[in-house]
């Protein structure tokens, strides 16, 4: 269990994490509402924002050709080209995203 003395999403307090506990745990932590609905089916839980903003399109367009922004951004702009085009998307496109 490390830092915690019981894992966070036990709401109960019996030490373990039942199924009820393990679907909000999963919708908490997902990176997406897309995400949230791949994991669990539904987004109850889900606790991003309901809010779409042009970066949120962005972020969902990159999660779809299995890209990740962030990796995307540490990249240099070779292996980020390369990165986009080998997911089949135009890195013109993307030019003044990152």
């Amino acid at each position: 269990m490390g830092f915690f003395k019981r894992p966070l999403f036990d709401f109960n307090g019996d030490g373990k994490t039942d199924a009820f506990e393990a679907e909000v745990e999963l919708q908490m932590t997902a990176g997406s509402r897309q995400e949230a609905i791949a994991l669990t089916g539904d987004d109850a839980f889900y606790t991003g924002s309901d809010d779409l903003e042009e970066d949120d399109e962005l972020v969902d367009e990159l999660e779809m050709a299995g890209l990740d922004i962030d990796e995307l951004a540490d990249m240099d702009e070779d292996e980020r080209r390369e990165a986009l085009e080998d997911a089949g998307l135009d890195p013109d496109d993307y030019e003044d995203e990152f």
